[in-house]
């Protein structure tokens, strides 16, 4: 990498900021350049502030992380944001996926986890923490379908791989050179078909049953 990669670390807790940032800064390719305590001090920031990647903290007053993430990636969509959570914030993170996050990291994250992530997301990957994947699978899909069940299309497929990707429907649908609309009709045929309810548990049921590579 010629140059470090700039993060700015949005949560509402000094102390946990304070942390963040001091294994961030020993990294030796990363540096924090700003911290924000909650969504609209971050926008704020982000005028002032050129950077990378955002650390982002779901749930904080005055403006959450779904709604800073997605007025963010409005103004500067090449941001990358990854979502700080908690496995009882599991409602929040399909809205997190929905405003443009491409990563998901637990709070009590190791040093080598956050290397990974920040390293995946900023070359243009997704990443969950192997915590959060367990999570889904064993409390998110409960009564889904095996793969033996299914009969799933070869677009079908790319779509799912692409979701996994971290792509929205509009950048799916431009890669496959479809419209948006039938993106989505492609998703809601899949949830049908695995008897899941959104995008996570569609995406937890996917990598169970190895049908695509993250």
């Amino acid at each position: 990498m010629d140059s470090l990669i700039r993060v700015i670390v949005v949560d509402d807790h000094e102390i946990f900021r304070s942390g963040l940032k001091m294994v961030i800064n020993k990294l030796g390719y990363a540096r924090v350049v700003a911290e924000a305590a909650n969504g609209a001090e971050f926008l704020q920031l982000l005028d002032e502030e050129e950077t990378d990647i955002v650390l982002m903290d779901i749930e904080m007053p005055v403006m959450n992380g779904i709604e800073a993430t997605r007025q963010a990636l409005e103004k500067k969509p090449g941001l990358k944001v990854i979502a700080l959570t908690m496995f009882t914030e599991d409602a929040y993170i399909q809205h997190m996926i929905e405003a443009g996050a491409k990563g998901f990291l637990i709070k009590n994250i190791r040093k080598d986890v956050l290397d990974r992530a920040i390293q995946a997301v900023y070359n243009g990957k997704t990443y969950y923490s192997e915590e959060l994947w367990d999570y889904f699978t064993k409390s998110i899909v409960k009564e889904e379908k095996t793969e033996n069940d299914l009969v799933i299309t070869r677009r079908e497929l790319e779509v799912l791989q692409l979701l996994a990707e971290g792509l929205s429907n509009k950048e799916i649908g431009d890669r496959l050179f479809v419209s948006e609309r039938t993106i989505v009709g492609h998703k809601s045929n899949l949830m049908t078909k695995t008897n899941t309810k959104n995008t996570v548990s569609l995406l937890a049921f996917a990598i169970r049953n190895g049908l695509i590579h993250i």
